[in-house]
């Protein structure tokens, strides 16, 4: 949805993470299958990981302080509760033929952002690590 922004330096910035995003997207999709097809524990750890982390992936695309200035400047080109529902229709096909839970109940929609579990702390330093190593690095 950052691509249809009005702020071109934005717009040429999502064009760029688009590219990388495909790389991470098709790595996390084959290790998902991998472990939801790889035997009971694999499976059992795999649904571990989705509970943990359940209540970080569904504050994602909750809407940000300030978000209607941004759609009125055009900066975002729709509101983060569209995305969260595009989000969770794209992700439903794949959750459901590996038998993996929604990351969020129904009804517990996105509303709010709030503070990040240490689960996710973690795994955000573990996936910026990279661009950590070497500041003022362009990516």
């Amino acid at each position: 949805a950052l691509v249809e922004s009005a702020y071109v330096p934005l717009r040429e910035l999502v064009a760029k993470l688009r590219r990388e995003e495909r790389y991470h997207r098709m790595h996390a999709e084959a290790w998902v299958e991998r472990l939801a097809n790889g035997g009971a524990e694999a499976r059992a750890r795999l649904r571990g990981a989705f509970e943990r982390l359940a209540p970080d992936a569904w504050t994602v695309l909750a809407p940000l302080p300030g978000e209607d200035a941004l759609l009125d400047a055009g900066i975002v080109a729709v509101p983060f509760r569209d995305l969260d529902s595009r989000w969770r229709h794209a992700l439903r096909p794949t959750l459901e033929r590996l038998g993996l839970p929604d990351p969020a109940p129904p009804g517990d929609r996105a509303t709010a952002r709030t503070p990040h579990s240490e689960a996710f702390r973690w795994l955000w330093g573990e996936m910026t690590s990279v661009r950590r190593s070497e500041p003022g690095a362009t990516w």
